[in-house]
């Protein structure tokens, strides 16, 4: 089976298992996804949809973000992990956000990137979840999933496997596709243990069929 054609099966199979797969940060605005992504860095999405509400009760706006002090922020923010670097990114994204875009998140990938602590795995979330375009979210369960499934070949960097991806997945389904393995590395293909006896996959992943 080439890898487009496992790609197919497994973009087919998941959606069966999950359906609804979403993003599982809480946001009602796009400059909200922004913020709660940059904080979900060594922190879990539980953490983060704990804390922001409290942010947001406090700083409510862009603009209001923008107008605070970092040191102000990092206060609120400090049990995700990575305080000082989190909250002076947030700070520094929403300053622009605010003067240069009116309040308002670019939609376009090169913009996104020149965005202040906004990486493509950032970015790539921001295209597929709010402007519906086509994207591939390379997080660690993608990662893993991808290498362990055999659609790359061990190959670690983010980047490399957003590129290989691609070439293999149809465009419209790489957004959706990242979520449910988020989904399934949680639920079956768990880092530590994986419960290969309950896989979808089973048969046709290169490491299931070892197992």
């Amino acid at each position: 089976m080439t890898k487009k054609k496992l790609a197919l099966e497994v973009i087919e199979r998941l959606k069966n298992e999950y359906p609804d797969a979403v993003c599982t940060l809480a946001y009602d605005k796009a400059w909200q996804l922004l913020v709660s992504v940059r904080l979900a860095a060594q922190c879990t999405d539980a953490r983060v949809d704990m804390i922001t509400p409290i942010l947001y009760e406090k700083f409510p706006t862009v603009e209001a973000l923008a107008k605070a002090e970092a040191s102000e922020i990092e206060e609120i923010v400090r049990p995700c992990g990575l305080g000082n670097s989190k909250a002076r990114d947030i700070s520094a994204c929403m300053k622009v956000i605010h003067e240069k875009y009116g309040g308002n998140v670019p939609d376009n990938m090169e913009e996104l990137l020149a965005l202040p602590g906004v990486g493509r795995k950032s970015a790539n979330l921001i295209m597929g979840d709010v402007f519906g375009k086509p994207a591939i979210v390379t997080d660690t369960h993608c990662i893993r999933l991808c290498n362990l499934i055999g659609l790359v070949d061990n190959i670690k960097e983010p980047a490399k496997v957003e590129k290989e991806l691609w070439k293999i997945i149809p465009p419209e389904e790489g957004n959706s596709l990242c979520h449910r393995f988020v989904t399934h590395g949680r639920a079956v293909c768990v880092a530590r243990r994986p419960k290969c006896e309950e896989c979808c996959l089973r048969d046709i992943c290169k490491t299931g069929k070892t197992v």
